[in-house]
């Protein structure tokens, strides 16, 4: 399994990031950071037209193929119901997930406090991914599928890669590499 991320060390520059991750124990086995200039211009919605090249760029360097990535951003609670995750997936014909910080769209119940509590995340009666609480008090993620997987599946595997960060291991590698 994979995580991805793009950072911007300046605003015509990409820093995509590529870990990929052993399951279940989550080691790493690979990493490819990938600098490239931007052409595609802020829009917002629109921010996978800018970070993909970079990220596809890096998932062309690595040695194995992973079956599953987990995105720093949106697949299904977009709102054009097509994020990062969707376009990734959908480009490279696998598995991918959105695992958003922040709500760009839909609304949901209260969640418990508890680590694993998850509410639908609905836009009038569509599902769109999950408000899950990957740690006890934080603030939830907004877990959506992005290709080849069901909403619940999605969250199911957000939950497996977090340990103990409110993050999944996948993506905050990622992040790491990406904010470098």
């Amino acid at each position: 399994m994979a995580g991805v991320d793009v950072g911007f060390p300046r605003p015509d520059c990409a820093r995509a990031a590529v870990v990929v991750l052993r399951y279940p124990d989550l080691t790493l086995c690979e990493q490819v950071v990938i600098e490239q200039q931007v052409d595609f211009p802020y829009r917002t919605g629109l921010l996978a037209y800018r970070e993909l090249p970079a990220v596809l760029a890096a998932v062309a360097r690595l040695s194995t193929q992973p079956n599953l990535f987990l995105c720093d951003g949106q697949g299904t609670a977009h709102p054009r119901r097509f994020g990062i995750a969707c376009h990734l997936g959908v480009l490279l014909d696998c598995a991918a997930i959105g695992v958003g910080k922040t709500r760009l769209s839909g609304r949901y119940q209260q969640l418990g406090e508890q680590r694993g509590a998850r509410a639908p995340l609905m836009v009038a009666d569509e599902q769109v991914g999950y408000a899950l609480r990957s740690r006890q008090g934080c603030n939830p993620l907004y877990v959506s599928a992005g290709h080849r997987i069901s909403q619940e599946s999605a969250a199911e595997w957000v939950m497996r890669c977090c340990r103990q960060f409110k993050l999944p291991e996948t993506t905050r590698c990622a992040h790491r590499l990406a904010s470098g």
